[in-house]
């Protein structure tokens, strides 16, 4: 089976951080183009940030612009991405996606249609 398995969500303070990861079971990360997506309670899934395969260009959704980061760990079959400044709007099932075909070979989009393998998510809330 091919999917991905994120980790690292959990309960965080307003202006608190949190790293989540992203690996890989049935296939290599490095040769993927990544997309972070999230599902708030009530309300439709939205991109969050992507990275590509080749030279590791990054796209963020404005709403997370200039708090998170995301990257990639090759060695280690790992994408991470870095959340500070959390805010309660913030919180969310986090979905770590991976594709390679068409568009995603040589760049990300932040369209979840284009990404084939999808892992269970993993859960943030930012509350005091």
């Amino acid at each position: 089976q091919v999917y991905t398995v994120e980790s690292g969500g959990g309960l965080v303070q307003p202006g608190g951080s949190l790293r989540l990861s992203c690996a890989a079971s049935g296939f290599t990360l490095d040769d993927h183009a990544i997309g972070w997506f999230r599902q708030a309670p009530g309300k439709e899934r939205e991109a969050v940030s992507c990275i590509s395969s080749g030279d590791g260009s990054t796209y963020y959704a404005d709403s997370v612009k200039g708090r998170f980061t995301i990257s990639r760990d090759n060695a280690k079959n790992t994408v991470y991405l870095q959340m500070n400044s959390l805010k309660p709007e913030d919180t969310a099932v986090y979905y770590c996606a991976a594709g390679a075909r068409g568009i995603l070979s040589s760049v990300c989009v932040l369209f979840e249609y284009e990404y084939d393998y999808w892992g269970q998510g993993t859960q943030v809330t930012v509350s005091s």
